[in-house]
């Protein structure tokens, strides 16, 4: 059996999300767009007599980063070396670069044995969106109405390098909205929320306190009309877990943030979920 890697097109990094919800990730109908956008060249594809079959991201941020993520081998390609020789050819692009990725609890002891330490975990919540309005004296306004400097330098605080290209296209897609919570001029929060064939996605979800949080949740729940709402919430954030808890919500799976290198300096104190577990 013939078997070949090539860098993925967009139509390929279109079925590995198709993949990924197969396999209960519950990608955004609309994210892979802007994956795609982030590193067009960060995406591998497998072929077996040319069919797609195993799939890796390994996506550039900055200098000395980069995201592992996508890691799929379809049911028929699997045990037959295909994985471990696509994982390789990933791991030769981001060469040289501390590499990051949220591992799921099958595969972690294997990702150690690439080198990657454990950080932290992120522990995914579910459930109802509640009600809650804004602190006083913060607004909620749409975030592609914020000139992008600004909002791109709050992104910033809480990643390891810009990430213009994909943060654009992040607030601006389809079938999502996105919202940032101003204090006079001062952003103090900024989440997304977008449909998935699932359950609604909430990532990012940034805030300088729990009640600016909720109060964006609720906003983003009105404008999008979820059954349901899910969180990927760093376990380091013990008032975002505290929130969901007093929302009731529910633990559903877990995943471990690792690095091949030292852990970056981010701002921990407002990271109350990520943006998502492909791309960190």
């Amino acid at each position: 059996m013939p078997f070949e890697i090539s860098g993925a097109s967009a139509d390929d990094v279109m079925l590995m999300a198709q993949w990924a919800t197969e396999e209960g990730w519950n990608v955004g109908h609309t994210d892979p767009l802007a994956f795609f956008a982030a590193d067009p060249g960060g995406y591998l594809m497998g072929r077996i007599d040319g069919e797609p079959l195993v799939s890796i991201s390994v996506v550039k941020q900055g200098a000395g980063f980069g995201f592992l993520g996508f890691y799929i081998a379809r049911p028929k390609a699997r045990g037959k070396g295909f994985g471990i020789k696509i994982w390789n050819a990933g791991m030769d692009l981001l060469k040289g670069r501390n590499i990051a990725l949220d591992g799921v609890v099958a595969q972690q002891a294997n990702y150690k044995k690439s080198g990657f330490k454990l950080a932290w975990n992120n522990s995914r919540f579910e459930g109802p969106a509640g009600n809650a309005a804004p602190p006083a004296g913060v607004s909620l306004v749409d975030a592609r109405a914020v000139p992008f400097d600004k909002l791109a330098a709050y992104d910033r605080r809480f990643v390891v390098a810009d990430r213009d290209p994909f943060l654009a296209l992040w607030i601006g897609l389809p079938q999502r909205a996105s919202l940032v919570a101003l204090k006079g001029s001062e952003i103090v929060g900024f989440a997304v929320m977008r449909s998935c064939p699932a359950s609604f996605k909430m990532g990012p979800l940034h805030a300088e306190s729990p009640e600016i949080a909720a109060s964006l949740i609720a906003a983003l729940a009105e404008k999008m009309s979820p059954s349901a709402v899910v969180i990927d919430v760093p376990d380091f954030n013990k008032a975002a877990l505290a929130l969901v808890e007093k929302m009731g919500w529910l633990q559903v799976s877990s995943s471990a943030r690792m690095y091949t290198g030292e852990v970056p300096a981010l701002d921990r104190a407002g990271m109350y979920g990520i943006t998502s577990l492909e791309l960190g």
